[in-house]
């Protein structure tokens, strides 16, 4: 299960899944997390963003406090802000460097 490009999460009563190419943002809601997908669905799911961030594959990068961005669906950067399919999220200073980086390391 080392490369595997998708998972299960459970769901009002029902195990769905989610490839992870998918999901365009996942935002923290206290224990829950509320995950967008670039189908424009929204899932919740009982789990903290700091035990999902362990299970997701490296392109998933913590942006803020509140958020997880899949960088593979970031289509702009600007003045701290990422843009998503419809959503912008403000990044947050701790974690400004560290996107930085690894958005260069795509860059042509």
């Amino acid at each position: 299960m080392e490369n595997r490009t998708f998972a299960f999460i459970k769901t009002d009563k029902k195990l769905i899944k989610l490839f992870f190419k998918d999901i365009n943002i996942i935002k923290g809601l206290g224990n829950y997390v509320e995950i967008y997908t670039t189908d424009t669905k929204r899932y919740i799911y009982y789990k903290t963003l700091k035990e999902l961030i362990e299970n997701l594959p490296e392109e998933f990068m913590r942006v803020h406090n509140s958020y997880i961005v899949n960088l593979t669906n970031v289509e702009s950067f600007e003045d701290n802000r990422l843009v998503c399919g419809e959503m912008k999220i403000t990044v947050a200073k701790s974690y400004k460097d560290c996107l930085t980086n690894a958005l260069s390391k795509m860059m042509l």
